[in-house]
């Protein structure tokens, strides 16, 4: 799909709580001109699970339009409806997206078995690559390994967005995952340490505000250079953890707005951050140099 860093894009709304699309095509040109390898659309950062299907659908279209090419867009299809799972896709892949990214099922939930089920069903019903989504702090379901490396051997599954935060699973996974089946990180926190064990890129939150620097830690580590890495690393933490001080997206969409992004509030039930973490995140980002050289 992509090598480096891809960005889970923020969602811009309006003071009237609309999509604001003049400020969405103002972060994908400011993504591009970052150099970012791949942008997400409607994932957990794009708060999709509040969008509409039609503001879903305005959403890709248009950035399928404004990066023209340039880099893969990946739409964020995954619900906990298998059904409406497929129709999603079906949409996403219509319209023009490269790639589907799809979260495992949550809150009805289901075993490794219905996991298998699920995305096989999805996978089975277009023709566009799927990446698998595994972050069972948000959806109370993990795929195991297992499961992992059975559905990567159906040919539209491509790819696996690993997001458990736990490295050592990670090091099982590209242990027992085919070496052409592509993993990436979706910690910002642990870029370092999943793209050490092979991860080729990762799907980033901080990369919004950030996205040079992000993507100049992706490179150092597909480069193999761990000294420039590791000082990259090291300085975005004070940032990336004040990124991941409340909920996400909530900090993130402050961050664009105070570089100038004015992507709004989050929807409800999602709410603007307190003072007292908005100050502390203002400080933070104020302190980071930024410098990427």
């Amino acid at each position: 799909m992509f090598r480096g860093a891809g960005t889970a894009l923020a969602t811009p709304f309006t003071s009237t709580g609309e999509l604001d699309l003049t400020v969405f095509e103002q972060l994908i040109e400011q993504q591009l001109a970052a150099n970012i390898q791949a942008l997400v659309v409607g994932g957990t950062t794009g708060e999709g699970s509040t969008l509409t299907n039609t503001e879903f659908e305005t959403l890709l279209t248009t950035a399928v339009r404004v990066t023209a090419g340039r880099v893969p867009v990946i739409a964020g299809t995954g619900t906990n409806n298998t059904a409406q799972t497929i129709e999603k896709t079906q949409t996403a892949a219509r319209l023009g997206a490269d790639a589907a990214m799809l979260v495992t099922p949550y809150y009805n939930k289901t075993s490794q078995a219905g996991l298998v089920a699920h995305f096989t069903a999805v996978a089975d019903a277009v023709d566009l690559p799927i990446m698998l989504y595994n972050v069972p702090s948000r959806t109370g379901v993990a795929i195991a390994v297992e499961t992992a490396v059975t559905l990567s051997k159906h040919r539209n599954i491509q790819a696996f967005k690993e997001a458990s935060g736990d490295v050592s699973f990670m090091g099982e996974l590209m242990t027992a995952l085919p070496k052409d089946f592509a993993v990436f990180c979706g910690n910002d926190d642990q870029i370092l340490p999943y793209m050490a064990w092979g991860a080729q890129g990762v799907i980033s939150v901080l990369s919004n505000p950030y996205p040079a620097e992000t993507q100049a830690l992706a490179e150092a580590l597909l480069e193999n250079d761990y000294e420039t890495a590791r000082r990259l690393q090291s300085d975005l933490m004070p940032v990336i953890s004040a990124l991941f001080s409340d909920v996400n997206p909530i900090p993130v969409k402050a961050a664009l707005e105070e570089i100038g992004i004015a992507v709004g509030a989050p929807r409800l039930p999602l709410v603007r951050q307190s003072d007292a973490g908005h100050a502390h995140l203002i400080e933070t980002m104020r302190s980071y140099k930024g410098v990427v050289g």
